[in-house]
Order: structure tokens, then C-alpha cells, then sequence
């Protein structure tokens, strides 16, 4: 591993865009500390003090790495982006034209980036307008001051706010393009381990040393274990008949589809969360009695954790119809003169492969639900903050990245002959 990353510095090229890299996320960080003008930030932080632990504000918090208790210009962090992404990408199944332009190459994807962007700034101009009346509700009662106007102000705030996330869209794409990984989820990975230090402060301060102490061996026992799962494929084996074309003798190779066991990623925790946290939110708008107490029942206790697992694993299976295609793998295969040994082309390859999905989704359904509920389970025996801010989650999201960005980084160092950090 050492070696690997003396290696990775030793390469000019790549050197560049590590510090590249690097500096971008420094300077993301930086903005996560300049607040928006014109909000009492003191009367702010006495409100992320009285915050219950559960609530959908301190889920938020952890993904902006703290710039919501803040209030900072890069408030909404990454998940505007994330949400207009999603949606992007459910829409190409549903959409013609957007299933045409994915089939076009960089031409037809140079499209849908374009306009995921908007769809990013008018997520963000909603999530903008929605914390400001959510802070301004009786359920935290922040008031504006009186000079300037609160209507001036609060039309400073939502563009400041929307600013904001094009800033953070703009660092993100700036690293996919010039440096190494991808953006967005580097910026996420950097929102994650930001919280690390706070969250183990007040885990000593609230629980026993000795058991924040635990909780972190746990967590780096658990890594491998995510690792393992999160590389784990389902190889199924390709052959291509031999056929002659001129003189030259074409085919008669043999490959293997991957699919994976987790192939949906985080994607269903977010869709869940999304859904389960919806009536909160709705309830701190409105401040409806029996909103809120509707809103409670979904996002605490034992009908949250069933819930919040039945969500997961549908969104799953949701998900991974959406992202792969039987139908048209099969079709492609029977065109390259491709097959599955023992398995007929045409409608018997298709059976083969949707069983053969469905069967590795299942479990890495289920896997991603565990990791999602059992922290939440085990936070609400301890309320140990270290469990909430890194249980599966967010472990699950920097694992992920990690290897993500580790797999780009080897390729290019294997095209300068340097071994990589995978084995």
C-alpha cells in the first residue's frame, strides 16, 4: 500500500491531479466555514444544540459536512446534485429521447450532464427556500434581523444558497475532469470523514472512553467485511462462436459478464431515507399536530427500522432493473455471436440472466438494509453520537469511493509499470 502511493507521487502526470485533488477538497472545506449573510448564526447553533439526534437535520448535517449548523454558503451541500443525478437516470428507462442520447456516446451524455446541471439549481433553489421557512418555523423560530428588510434578506439567502451548490457542482466536475476519482463522491467521502474528530469528542464525552474505543475497533473490523462484499461479483461466462471474415478468423473467445452482488449501491438508502424523512419535513413546514406525530411514528422506533428495510430492499431491486437491461444484454450478445454455454440465445438468455440477477440482488439487498438499520438500532440502545455519525451508511459510502478512486489510481499507475494497490 505504501509503496503504491510513493509510486502514484513518482508519476508526474498523476502527481498533478492527486494535489489537483487535493486542493479542490481543501478549498470546499474552506467554504463550509463562511456563512451566509444576513442569519444569527449564534441563535443557529443554539438550535443544532437542542436538535433531537434523530431528526432528518442532523442526518443532513453529516452529508454537508457540518456546513448546515453553519449556515455556510455550500449549506446544501452535494445532495441536490445527487437527487437531479438519480432522477436523471430513472428518467433514460422511462424517456425515449433520453435513452437515445445515452446510446449516443459522449455527444447524447454531454446533453443529460447539461441538463442535470439545471435540474441541480432548481433542486437547490427549492431545498433553499424549504430551510429557510424551516428555520423560521415555530418548531425553531430563528427570526431575521429587521434592517435590511427580512424579504431582502431571505431572497440573499436562497441565491447565496443556490450559488452555493453551482460552486460545489463546478469543484465537483473540476476534480471528475482534471483530477482523479470522481468529484462528487470525493466531496461526500470529504463531508463523511470531516465529522470524524467532533463525533468522537462528543462520544467521550457523553459515553465511556472505553466504549467509544470499542465502537471504532467494530467499525475498522467491519471494512473488510464491505470490502469483500461491495468487489463481490456473479461471473457469467460468454463465448463467441468462431466465423471467418476474408482471410482472418474471428471469435471463438470467451468472456464473462459481472454483475455485482451490491449493484445498487447507496442508491436505495437515499431513495429510503428520502422518502421515510419526506413527512418530517412536510410537518416542520406546516407544524401540523397530526402530521407530526405521523411523521415521528416514520422516523423513529421499530416502525422506521421495518420501514426504512422493506424501502431498501424494494429500491434494490428498483434499481437494478433500472440500471441493467436482460433484454437488451441478450440482444446484444446474439448480434457478436455471443452465448452462455448450455443456454439457448433469444428468450431463454434472458430468463437466465434475470434469475441469475435476481438472485445475487436479494442478498445485497439485504445486506445494504443491515447496514442501514442496525446502527440506527444500535444508537437508539446507546445514543453513542459515534454510532449515528458512522454507522453502515457512511461507512458504506467511503468504502465505496475509496475503492473507486483506488481503481482509477491503479489503472494509470499499471500503465506506467508500477504495481497497484490491488493485488
Amino acid at each position: 500500500m505504501l509503496s503504491a502511493i510513493l509510486n502514484a507521487f513518482r508519476v508526474p502526470d498523476l502527481r498533478k491531479k492527486i494535489l489537483f485533488t487535493l486542493a479542490i477538497i481543501a478549498l470546499y472545506r474552506l467554504g463550509a466555514f463562511v456563512p451566509v449573510p444576513g442569519i444569527p448564526v449564534d441563535a443557529l447553533t443554539e438550535v443544532f444544540r437542542a436538535t433531537d439526534e434523530n431528526s432528518m437535520l442532523v442526518f443532513m448535517n453529516l452529508f454537508s459536512g457540518n456546513a448546515l449548523s453553519n449556515f455556510s454558503v455550500l449549506s446544501l451541500g452535494i445532495m441536490p446534485y445527487i437527487t437531479a443525478s438519480i432522477i436523471m437516470q430513472l428518467m433514460q428507462g422511462v424517456i425515449p429521447a433520453l435513452q437515445r442520447w445515452a446510446r449516443e456516446g459522449q455527444a447524447g451524455q454531454k446533453k443529460i450532464t447539461q441538463i442535470t446541471r439545471y435540474l441541480t439549481l432548481v433542486l437547490g433553489f427549492i431545498n433553499a427556500i424549504g430551510y429557510l421557512f424551516l428555520f423560521q418555523s415555530t418548531q425553531y423560530g430563528i427570526v431575521l434581523p429587521p434592517d435590511p428588510p427580512p424579504l431582502l434578506t431571505s431572497a440573499v439567502i436562497v441565491f447565496t444558497l443556490v450559488a452555493g451548490t453551482a460552486l460545489i457542482m463546478w469543484m465537483g466536475e473540476l476534480i471528475t475532469q482534471r483530477g482523479v476519482g470522481n468529484g462528487m463522491s470525493l466531496i461526500i467521502f470529504a463531508n463523511i470523514v470531516a465529522g470524524f474528530p467532533s463525533a468522537i469528542f462528543q462520544s467521550v464525552q457523553t459515553m465511556h472512553p472505553a466504549f467509544t474505543v470499542m465502537v471504532i475497533i467494530i467499525v475498522i473490523a467491519v471494512i473488510p467485511g464491505i470490502v469483500l462484499i461491495e468487489r463481490a461479483q456473479r461471473r457469467i461466462p460468454i463465448n463467441y462462436a468462431k466465423r471467418i471474415q476474408g482471410r482472418r478468423v474471428m471469435g471463438g473467445t470467451s468472456t464473462y459478464i459481472p454483475l455485482k452482488v451490491n449493484g445498487a449501491g447507496v442508491i436505495p438508502i437515499i431513495f429510503a431515507s428520502a422518502l421515510l424523512y419526506f413527512p418530517a419535513q412536510l410537518a416542520a413546514f406546516f407544524d401540523v399536530p397530526w402530521l407530526t406525530t405521523f411523521s415521528n411514528a416514520l422516523t423513529t422506533g421499530w416502525v422506521n427500522w421495518v420501514l426504512d428495510f422493506a424501502l431498501i430492499v424494494f429500491f434494490c431491486f428498483f434499481y437494478t432493473s433500472m440500471v441493467f437491461n436482460p433484454e437488451q444484454t441478450a440482444e446484444n450478445l446474439q448480434k457478436q455471436g455471443g452465448f452462455i454455454p448450455g443456454v439457448r440465445p433469444g428468450s431463454n438468455t434472458v430468463t437466465y440472466i434475470k434469475n441469475v440477477l435476481n438472485r445475487i440482488t436479494l442478498p445485497g439487498a439485504f445486506y445494504i438494509g443491515a447496514i442501514a438499520v442496525v446502527p440506527s438500532i444500535l444508537f437508539s440502545f446507546t445514543g453513542d453520537y459515534l454510532i449515528r455519525a458512522f454507522g453502515g451508511t457512511s461507512i458504506l459510502i467511503m468504502v465505496g469511493v475509496a475503492l473507486d478512486t483506488m481503481s482509477k489510481v491503479e489503472s494509470q499507475l499499471k500503465m506506467h509499470h508500477y504495481d497497484g494497490f490491488f493485488k
